[in-house]
């Protein structure tokens, strides 16, 4: 969320229309993976594991444990902002207190808890389609920027690109779909409708991502504002609560950070369990799976520790994407591979529009990828 609060500063609606696209993206991402859950009866590490062996598993275990201590530092560090923002009070002490509720939620939560606790926080995040009508945007630019692509090499949209499909097609997102079908069994007949939740998913996401960067947009990128802090990102959402802004921003950020944090923590401890054949699950307890929770945990603190060291949580945040974006292709080949791999999902065919669209979706991830590298080392203007 506050990735696209960052990029709506910075570059208003130039890249609204990189968030309507990110909806068929990650429907078809989305899809793979509940493909491969289903039908593998596997996570997409053990998937990998059994289909293309250690050495493959390894770099993809690596690329996710990366990504998640950086973007658990960025959500803890955010969660703890909102709620001294809601409290007034400083929020760096509030790291701690804000990981111990996460990790006493997946410690002592069965996986089923877990999820219903995650939708009915998801409500929250309901707020910013209001924002982005009552921010009062010039709708004709609003019009523009998304139906209208345009890819200006710059540094600034060449990271805003990266950013939102970093924070949108992080490997975490697909990682848990797959542990959802694992966990949540179903036969193979229930797969279309696994499929068809998925989609719908994947459509409310692009929504929510398009109305933070409208109304973000319309405020902060109107008036030329950088955000490094959370309090100025919460001038996002004045023209909806003037001035109690701060507040609306503090509970979209605190929705946002509830959801991210336990989902995070909970895929790395799966992906390690996996490669290393330990007993997983957040369907047993820490007795029944200690290596498991202990991944958990071990993730969490390194994540409190980083957030600690003082770096702003809206920068976090969105140098945790950047992240995400440069190390999601690997993910993104390896799922499309997995889904289509007769020795993990059976004899049934994987459609050849899913297999097209999951390849162009990893060859432009890793296109942005390898331009932002270039820039940030001078090898292409920007």
């Amino acid at each position: 969320m506050a990735t696209l609060v960052v990029v709506g500063a910075s570059t208003m609606f130039g890249l609204a229309w990189l968030t309507l696209l990110i909806m068929p993206a990650l429907v078809v991402v989305q899809v793979l993976a509940t493909r491969v859950g289903v039908l593998s009866g596997r996570d997409l590490q053990r998937a990998v594991h059994d289909g293309y062996g250690r050495l493959v598993s390894a770099l993809l275990l690596v690329s996710i444990l990366a990504v998640n201590v950086v973007t658990i530092a960025a959500d803890v560090a955010a969660g703890a902002t909102a709620i001294g923002l809601l409290i007034g009070s400083q929020s760096r002490w509030l790291i701690p207190a804000f990981a111990a509720g996460v990790l006493v939620l997946l410690l002592l939560g069965k996986y089923d808890e877990v999820e219903r606790v995650l939708k009915v926080v998801m409500l929250g995040l309901l707020a910013y389609g209001a924002a982005a009508v009552l921010a009062r945007p010039d709708w004709r630019a609003v019009a523009w920027g998304s139906l209208v692509p345009r890819v200006p090499l710059t540094r600034e949209h060449v990271a805003g690109m990266l950013a939102i499909l970093g924070t949108t097609l992080t490997s975490y997102m697909y990682v848990w779909q797959t542990v959802g079908q694992v966990e949540d069994r179903c036969s193979r007949q229930h797969l279309r409708f696994r499929q068809f939740d998925a989609v719908v998913g994947a459509g409310l996401a692009a929504v929510v991502f398009w109305c933070i960067l409208v109304a973000s947009g319309a405020t902060l990128g109107e008036h030329h504002q950088q955000v490094e802090t959370a309090e100025q990102a919460a001038q996002a959402l004045r023209p909806l609560a003037g001035p109690l802004a701060g507040a609306m921003f503090a509970g979209g950020l605190l929705a946002s950070a509830v959801i991210a944090v336990p989902v995070i923590a909970a895929s790395g401890g799966y992906v390690t369990a996996s490669a290393f054949g330990w007993p997983r699950g957040l369907s047993r307890t820490p007795r029944r799976a200690p290596r498991f929770y202990a991944v958990i945990v071990a993730q969490t603190l390194a994540g409190v520790a980083l957030a600690l060291t003082g770096i702003g949580p809206i920068r976090l945040l969105f140098l945790a994407s950047l992240i995400g974006g440069i190390a999601t292709p690997l993910g993104l080949v390896l799922l499309v591979l997995a889904a289509g791999n007769p020795g993990l999902v059976g004899p049934a065919r994987l459609h050849v529009g899913l297999k097209v669209g999951g390849w162009v979706v990893a060859v432009v991830v890793a296109a942005i990828s390898v331009i932002f590298l270039a820039q940030q080392a001078h090898l292409l203007p920007g």
